[in-house]
């Protein structure tokens, strides 16, 4: 069976965590390869939510081996945390099942402070939006090579060795820099100790397991433009969205990579700050918050919502390569007299078709909108394309002709069952 993945083409909270507890049934594994507890996947089933930051999604599925790739960073505070509320609904979430990777990087206390730091120290114009829970800094130090890695937690020695390394220079940027108290290297390591002590079982070789399983599903976090290189930097995310880090996250080739799922919600939506074209400030925006129940999983942010854009679609399909398209929350558009798609921009006195490449370039194109009329009917039951009302089909299909991808999955609400 082919192995999938599944990754966000826009800014994230495209509904993936859906899409990944429904092909879950399927694998034998599933494995998040990037980011960190600044997303949140809900999933709905039989009525009752479920949010999830750390574990993947699929954890949902009895028997499923659900994996922490080496391209995430993980908080053992917040894993602890899912773990537990996991267990008291019945969940099993013994080690074995639930396994993390060695090489997966720990956001330490210290990197939260420095994360919540330097946003404060932003004038309002160049806040990020960063939910401030060190997933930044951690990469960071991943990349200066003075990490703490997952595995690190085995040797409390090494561990508190690094911790001192680490605090050298970050209380320097505390105290000189932020004006903030310095973190005693002491406290911390005791701080640490009992959630490391507790994550020791869950560590593992995840390639292997990746090697051994028959069909392995790939789950991302957040959107392809929030990709630290190819998102719109610098209101991006600190870790690769795309594709190609499926591989390279999770610790296996990108030849293992066969089914491409990409995740596009039925408009458009972000969190935070950042350039956002087709974004409506008007009574159609404040329609798809309010009926999309728009406000953001991990921060409770409400998120700014706009018409469907397929420039960013179209680049996120050659940066991405997708097999198909999943329409998520196809329902939310419901009662729109005419819905809009946004097939080109204007920029710089010319008519383009990706996005420009140069820095903040998004905030200076003109959407070239074309408009569809829109359909009333509740959509909500709908289990296949016959189910659909015309207008409806003819909105999807022209998501099709402008992106050159297939459909196929629409969904039509939040429950595991409103989708086919």
């Amino acid at each position: 069976m082919s192995n999938m993945v599944v990754f966000g083409s826009q800014w994230g909270d495209e509904g993936k965590g859906k899409v990944v507890d429904m092909l879950a049934e399927k694998a034998d594994a599933i494995v998040r390869f990037q980011g960190g507890n600044n997303a949140g996947h809900t999933l709905v089933v039989d009525g009752e939510q479920c949010i999830l930051h750390l574990i993947p999604s699929g954890i949902l599925h009895p028997g499923k081996k659900c994996l922490i790739g080496n391209g995430v960073v993980l908080d053992p505070f917040v894993f602890c945390e899912e773990l537990d509320k996991l267990a008291a609904k019945g969940v099993d979430v013994s080690a074995g099942r639930v396994m993390i990777s060695k090489k997966t990087h720990i956001i330490m206390p210290y990197h939260r402070l420095m994360d919540s730091a330097r946003e404060s120290s932003r004038s309002d114009d160049g806040r990020i939006g960063t939910t401030g829970r060190g997933i930044g800094p951690c990469y960071e130090d991943k990349m200066h090579r003075c990490g703490i890695r997952a595995g690190d937690f085995a040797d409390p020695d090494l561990l508190k060795e690094k911790i001192v390394i680490a605090l050298e220079e970050k209380n320097v940027l505390f105290k000189h820099l932020y004006g903030a108290e310095p973190m005693d290297a002491q406290a911390v390591f005791d701080e640490v100790m009992p959630v490391a002590e507790r994550l020791v079982p869950y560590l593992g070789d995840v390639s292997t397991v990746i090697q051994e399983a028959d069909c392995v599903l790939f789950e991302g976090a957040q959107g392809t433009h929030l990709d630290i290189d190819h998102g719109t930097y610098p209101f991006v995310t600190s870790s690769n969205t795309v594709t190609a880090n499926a591989a390279s996250g999770s610790g296996c080739s990108p030849r293992e990579l066969d089914r491409i799922i990409a995740i596009v919600k039925a408009y458009t939506t972000r969190v935070g700050s950042g350039p956002f074209p087709t974004e409506l400030l008007d009574a159609d925006g404040e329609y798809l918050q309010t009926n999309g129940h728009e406000f953001g999983a991990t921060t409770g942010r409400k998120r700014r919502c706009g018409w469907l854009d397929l420039v960013v679609l179209k680049e996120s399909a050659r940066l991405n390569g997708p097999t198909e398209l999943a329409i998520t929350k196809l329902d939310v558009l419901s009662g729109m007299k005419e819905v809009k798609l946004c097939v080109a921009y204007e920029y710089n006195g010319e008519t383009i078709a990706y996005p420009p490449q140069e820095q903040n370039g998004m905030a200076h194109v003109t959407p070239v909108f074309e408009t569809l009329p829109g359909w009333d009917e509740d959509i909500s039951g709908a289990r296949g394309w016959d189910d659909l009302p015309e207008n409806a089909v003819k909105y999807l299909r022209r998501i099709e002709e402008i992106t050159g991808v297939k459909i196929g999955i629409v969904s039509v609400g939040p429950d595991r069952v409103q989708t086919f």
